[in-house]
């Protein structure tokens, strides 16, 4: 079996302004093993555990996703995942993005189904994941990232990936499969 998902990738420009920025907000960032800039991306479908067997055929058929243009991404705001109330989980930067990536995301649960990849039925919500929260945050830390104003941070992103994630003790690794190049 292999695990697999569907990436948008990020430039490493705005990665490095998106470090920046989290910098400026957070300066002890020492504290926390945020994620590293290789590592942030747009997951736009995670498709799970596979047979290996099928791994060709679904790298055939994610060829459509070349005939999508570019994809214009602005960053959002800053946003958390609980675990309870007031247990943040994970901290994620949210994007506005061409109408067309949620085009993407619907083909990928259409084509994806006939391998037995559960369709997903929740909206999509654009997201960078830069934070596992594992221990306890600092008290203003929720507060600091909620209401912190993002400048306008503006681009395209032309790669989408079929990537393999490997769960391992010190977090998940990921490998590029196939890239495919939007016009």
């Amino acid at each position: 079996m292999i695990r697999l998902f569907v990436a948008l990738i990020i430039p490493n420009a705005t990665k490095y302004q998106i470090k920046e920025l989290r910098k400026i907000i957070f300066p002890d960032e020492d504290k926390f093993r945020w994620e590293d800039n290789p590592k942030i991306h747009l997951t736009i479908k995670f498709i799970g555990e596979v047979k290996e067997n099928l791994l060709e055929l679904i790298t055939k058929e994610l060829n459509f996703l070349e005939n999508f243009k570019k994809i214009n991404c602005t960053l959002e705001k800053f946003g958390f995942f609980f675990k309870a109330k007031d247990e943040p989980r994970i901290l994620w930067l949210g994007l506005n993005l061409d109408k067309s990536l949620y085009s993407i995301v619907e083909e990928l649960n259409q084509r994806l189904s006939k391998f037995q990849i559960p369709f997903e039925h929740r909206k999509f919500k654009a997201h960078l994941t830069l934070l596992r929260i594992k221990n306890d945050v600092p008290k203003d830390f929720i507060s600091k990232f909620s209401n912190a104003k993002i400048p306008e941070i503006n681009f395209s992103a032309n790669e989408i990936v079929l990537m393999k994630s490997e769960l391992t003790a010190n977090g998940s690794t990921y490998t590029e499969i196939k890239k495919y190049y939007l016009k």
